[in-house]
Parts: structure tokens; sequence; C-alpha cells
């Protein structure tokens, strides 16, 4: 196609279009996955001056690997999820004459090996325990309090987070009932399979039954269902929940030094929207494993693990399991003292 046919389209245009025509395709967090990785190609637009696709060039593209991969910080796994929504993306716009036909074949993927796989970036627990000090100080019982708590405590996916209904949380049991409902808009991973109860500590059924009473904005969603995790337009979405995550796990934000030196009056991950620039951020992924690393190192059995956490043997070992062959042989003795 000569380039004088393509019809000229800002990214940010081209995006929306992308995400309605996938929508009816793929789950709702694949879509929020896709709408985050994309904003993130718009940015990169907007940063090197390409005001519409048909000015993209393979260039353009191996700049942006580059570039993701210089500022984001990221890992091999999570570039290569990049550059492969920005394929299926330029594919979509070549058949609607906005790139050329070919572009999606210029993005090359990065391969991974078994090491890349199992990503080593968590929240270790020093870490997690000065951010919900911090809460616990000067947050206590805030809807963010919660959402740290309770994916540093239980371990669960953010997914599982949104799912949970206020009528989910048992006082008297003291524990959270996580349940499948993808009719009602908030699928679990593993389906009926991920359906468990997780119990919940003393001191977080308390801090959960103030936010409830006190903080929680009291809300239905959609469905009629009231969301544990609200804001004042119903459930609250993973892009919040990430950006709570990504904002309070930068050192600044709990009163620490910065590790990296750089000026808080010029560093570009101080406003919210910007938290995952900063080298020391982590997702709620990130949360999950350290939670699961956390539990083993602790000497929770591995089945116990696998049940509350919901992942089986083989991914907990793969990609969760961070503890050295000796931290592993020390658990063991303890369960066989005579050895």
């Amino acid at each position: 196609m000569n380039e004088d046919d393509l019809d000229p389209i800002p990214p940010a245009e081209a995006v929306p279009l992308y995400l309605d025509h996938r929508e009816p395709e793929v789950t709702e967090k694949t879509l929020h996955n896709h709408e985050y990785r994309l904003e993130l190609f718009c940015e990169f637009c907007g940063k090197f001056g390409i005001e519409t696709l048909d000015e993209l060039t393979p260039r353009d593209i191996h700049q942006f690997r580059s570039w993701r991969r210089r500022e984001g910080n990221v890992a091999t796994v999570t570039l290569r999820g990049d550059l492969a929504t920005l394929r299926v993306f330029l594919e979509f716009c070549a058949d609607l004459n906005f790139v050329p036909d070919g572009m999606r074949e210029r993005v090359k993927l990065p391969s991974l090996d078994r090491a890349d796989e199992a990503r080593d970036v968590k929240l270790d627990v020093d870490r997690a325990e000065d951010i919900l000090q911090y809460l616990e100080r000067y947050e206590y019982a805030s809807r963010d309090h919660v959402v740290l708590a309770i994916l540093w405590h239980t371990g669960i996916r953010m997914g599982a987070l949104r799912a949970l209904d206020v009528d989910d949380f048992d006082q008297e049991a003291q524990c959270l009932d996580l349940r499948h409902r993808p009719e009602s808009g908030t699928p679990l991973k593993n389906g009926d399979a991920a359906e468990r109860s997780i119990a919940v500590g003393d001191y977080y059924c308390g801090v959960l039954q103030d936010f409830i009473r006190n903080n929680r904005y009291k809300i239905t969603d959609d469905h009629g269902r009231r969301p544990l995790i609200s804001s004042n337009q119903g459930r609250l979405t993973a892009t919040p929940i990430r950006d709570t995550v990504y904002g309070w796990s930068r050192p600044c934000q709990v009163g620490k030094d910065c590790p990296h030196d750089r000026d808080i009056e010029e560093c570009e991950a101080i406003p919210p929207k910007a938290a995952s620039k900063c080298p020391s951020s982590r997702s709620p992924h990130s949360i999950r494993r350290g939670s699961i690393t956390h539990h083993l190192r602790t000497g929770t059995p591995e089945r116990v693990v696998s049940d509350r956490m919901n992942v089986s043997a083989d991914v907990l070992d793969q990609h969760y399991d961070r503890r050295t062959d000796r931290e592993k042989m020390e658990l063991r003795r303890d369960h066989l003292p005579d050895s």
C-alpha cells in the first residue's frame, strides 16, 4: 500500500477503536492490560513527536522497545508483553489503513528463558511492613490501607480483590469468601476452582469492619452488588488499584530516603499517575509474589500456600518460590529434627 493511501489518525484516537474491537473477544483483565500497555505507547509517541500513526517507521518501533526497557526499567517478560500487545494493535491498524501492511512484523519480541519467566521482582517483607505501619498510623482503615493489607496478607490476585463484595466478609468466621461471578463482571482467573475462603486475623478483621463502617463508598455496582473496594462510581477498576500499589511502594511515600538519589522536587515518578516510573515501585503482582515468598520462608507448608493463593505446585515452584536451597533445607530440618 502506498503511504499516500493511509488514513492519518492520532495514536490516542486509534487505541479506543482497537479496544472496542477486542472487547467481545477477551476477558476484562486482558482488555485492561492492553489499554495500559497502549497508553505507554501513546506516551512514547507524544514524547517523540509521532502525531499520527501513518508517520510510524520501523526505527520508531525499535526506539519504543529501547525506551520502554530503559525508562520503564522492566524485565524481559514485561517488555515481551508490551511488544506483543503492540503487534496485535498494529495489525488492527493495518486493516484500517492507519499503518502500512507488514508493520506488525517489524515488532521483534525478545526471547524468554526459564529465568526470565520466573521474574524475581517482588515486594520484600521489610518494605511491606513499612508501608502497612505507615498506613496504620496515618491512614488507618482507609481504602488504600485495606487494599495493601489484603493484597499482602492474603496473596490474592488483583482480580480477586476486585471481586470481593461486602457480603463476602464474614466477621463471625473471620474470613473472606472468594466467589467466581463472571455473569456480573467479576470472574476469578481459574474459574470455579479458584473459589475458596481465606482466613483473616483479628486485627485486620477490625480494620475491615472500621473501613466498611466509616470509609467505604456506600454504593452498589451495575449488578446491584455491594463491592468491598469501591469508588463513588461503583466497583473499583484495575487501574486505580494498580496506581495505589505503585504509589505506596515508592520509598519516599512512606518517609524513606530515595535510594536512587533523585531530587523529589524534580522526580518524574512523583505524580500519582507516574508512580510506576520509580525503579523501586512495585506492581500488585509483585506484592503477590512477595507474600507467597514470605509465607514459604516462615515455614507455611507448600500445600497450604498453594490452596490459599490458588496456585499449582509447579507454578509455585517456577514463578513464586524465591527461597534459596539453604532456606529450604533449614525448613525441612524443622520437620526432621533428627536429620
